[in-house]
């Protein structure tokens, strides 16, 4: 018996996704059966494969959708997913992370309130990846004492952080 969540039609959402030359196909794909299942989309780039962009030029803004509530949740890709996974971490009040398997996809939002899925553009294929999206959006935070505990903690870091930054 497995733990894995049924994935179910969930209303609608807005989902903001973004990829780099890396992730641009996957990005493609994925917009297209995002908007297929219903959800309103958001596309941050890049619009075109270009060979020479760099991907905080597009997570970034991702990330800052949805910390700022913009987008409800992000998709972010480049080729590996694990520089799209840095540089959306850089923004506070983001948890994003790089996934490539079922468990993580429901459990990072289940126990960490996970708002960002990053994913390998040149390492995860077609129907794994929408699989991933799909047990991602379907998630809910557990509200859990416990991981709210740990998620106020985590505020608590960036919040320090950033006072840091400010007195430099």
């Amino acid at each position: 018996m497995t733990d894995i969540p049924t994935v179910c039609p969930q209303p609608q959402q807005l989902i903001g996704i973004a990829a780099d030359h890396g992730g641009y196909e996957l990005k493609q794909y994925l917009l297209g059966r995002l908007r297929e299942a219903g959800h309103q989309v958001i596309d941050f780039g890049d619009r075109q494969p270009e060979p020479a962009d760099d991907y905080p030029d597009f997570i970034v803004p991702l990330a800052r959708g949805v910390a700022g509530g913009d987008v409800t949740l992000g998709v972010a890709i480049c080729g590996s997913g694990v520089g799209a996974s840095v540089a959306a971490n850089k923004v506070p009040g983001v948890r994003a992370c790089l996934i490539h398997e079922t468990f993580s996809a429901h459990q990072g939002v289940e126990d960490d309130d996970l708002n960002m899925i990053c994913l390998g553009g040149l390492v995860v294929g077609h129907a794994l990846a929408w699989e991933l999206v799909r047990t991602f959006l379907a998630a809910r935070f557990s509200g859990a004492e416990r991981h709210r505990r740990r998620l106020t903690k985590i505020a608590e870091l960036e919040s320090q952080c950033a006072d840091r930054s400010q007195s430099l």
